[in-house]
C-alpha cells in the first residue's frame, strides 16, 4: 500500500491531532538557509510549511489534500519517487515524518535531491525506535515491522547529508507517535492514536492488548515506577533526526 492509499484509508482527523510544533519547526526552518522557494513531499495537511517562503506541497492522498486550510501552499498530487518538476527547479525540499511510508524511500529522497539545491528530512532513526517505551514495554511487534528499512546512514549517503539530533519536548503540539513520551495516559485516548500510522499498522488486535496493558500499569503506578526518571526532563533524546544536506 502506497502513502496515498494509506492516508485515505487512515488520515481523516489528521488535521486536528498533527500540528506544527514550533520548536521542531523553528529547526526545521532554520536548516532551510535562504531558500526562497521549497517544495514539500509527503506535506499531509500542511504542518510545518515555513509561512514566509514560497511552498509548493506535494500529497498523494486526496483526503489529506482535502484537509489543508485554504491559505495553505498549493498542492500537487504525485509521489515522492516521480515528482514532476525540472531539475533543481526549488532553492530546497523537505520531507517531514514521511519518507517510510514511500515505497521506495531512498529513490523518493534522491529525487528530493534532484528538484532542490538543498534538503532537510525530518525523521526518526529506526535503530532507536525499540528503546522508546511505548515499543520496549507494550509493542515489540512493532520492532519486526521496523526490519528492511533503510538506515540513517543509507538516508545521509542518498542525500549527501548530516544527521543532526533532534530532542522531543514534553508538551509536543504534534501528535506523532513519541510525541507524548512524558504523558502515558495520552496514548489511551482513541483520538490520540488514530493520529498516527503506528497503531493502524499493528493492528486492532495488538492495539487493544497494548492499551489494556499500559491503563493497567497506569492504575498501579508500575508504568510510574519503571519509567520514573522521565518524569523530570523536559525534552528526551528520542532518536528524532534532522537531515540536511548541502
Amino acid at each position: 500500500m502506497d502513502a496515498g492509499d494509506l492516508y485515505d484509508r487512515i488520515g481523516a482527523g489528521y488535521a486536528v491531532g498533527r500540528r506544527t510544533e514550533p520548536r521542531i519547526a523553528a529547526r526545521i526552518w532554520a536548516a532551510l538557509g535562504d531558500a526562497e522557494t521549497v517544495l514539500n513531499v509527503g506535506a499531509g495537511t500542511g504542518s510545518y510549511e515555513p509561512p514566509d517562503r514560497a511552498v509548493t506541497a506535494v500529497e498523494p492522498s486526496a483526503v489529506m489534500r482535502a484537509q489543508r486550510p485554504p491559505e495553505a501552499a498549493p498542492c500537487v498530487a504525485a509521489s515522492a519517487e516521480s515528482l514532476p518538476f525540472a531539475d533543481g527547479a526549488f532553492d530546497a525540499a523537505t520531507a517531514i515524518l514521511s519518507d517510510h511510508h514511500w515505497r521506495d524511500p531512498l529513490a523518493g529522497l534522491r529525487e528530493l535531491r534532484r528538484v532542490a539545491r538543498r534538503v532537510v528530512v525530518f525523521q526518526w532513526e529506526y535503530a532507536q525506535i525499540p528503546r522508546f517505551w511505548l515499543v520496549r514495554e507494550y509493542l515489540p511487534e512493532l520492532t519486526a515491522s521496523l526490519s528492511g528499512r533503510s538506515s540513517l546512514t543509507e538516508r545521509m549517503a542518498a542525500l549527501g547529508a548530516r544527521a543532526e539530533p533532534v530532542e522531543i519536548p514534553w508538551d509536543c503540539a504534534d501528535g506523532f507517535f513519541h510525541a507524548h513520551w512524558r504523558r502515558p495516559e495520552a496514548y489511551l485516548r482513541e483520538d490520540v492514536r488514530r493520529a498516527t500510522s503506528v497503531w493502524a499498522g499493528v493492528g486492532p488486535v495488538v492495539e487493544r492488548r497494548a492499551v489494556a496493558a499500559l491503563r493497567t500499569d497506569l492504575d498501579s503506578g508500575a508504568w510510574h515506577a519503571r519509567n520514573r526518571e522521565l518524569l523530570g526532563l523536559a525534552t528526551a533524546e528520542l532518536g528524532a533526526r534532522l537531515l540536511v544536506s548541502d
